[in-house]
C-alpha cells in the first residue's frame, strides 16, 4: 500500500525532482547500512567481552596514558 502511494507520487514529480528524490533515497540507504553495521559491531564486541566482566584488569588508566602520549 505504501509502496504504491510512493510510486504514484514519484510519477507525478518532474524528472529533476525525481533525481533529487533518488539522491535522498540513496542517502537514507547509506544511513541505514551504517546503523546496521554499527549494531553488528556492538553485538560482536558484546559477544567477545561476554564473561569478562568479573576478570581482573591487567592494566590501569596510567598504563594507557603512557601508551597514548
Amino acid at each position: 500500500m505504501v509502496e504504491q502511494k510512493i510510486s504514484d507520487s514519484i510519477r507525478k514529480l518532474p524528472p529533476a525532482l525525481q533525481e533529487e528524490l533518488l539522491d535522498f533515497v540513496n542517502f537514507l540507504l547509506t544511513k541505514a547500512e551504517r546503523q546496521e553495521a554499527r549494531q553488528w559491531s556492538m553485538l560482536s564486541l558484546a559477544s567477545a567481552m561476554r564473561g569478562m566482566e568479573s576478570e581482573e584488569s591487567l592494566y590501569t588508566l596510567d598504563d594507557l596514558k603512557v601508551v597514548f602520549r
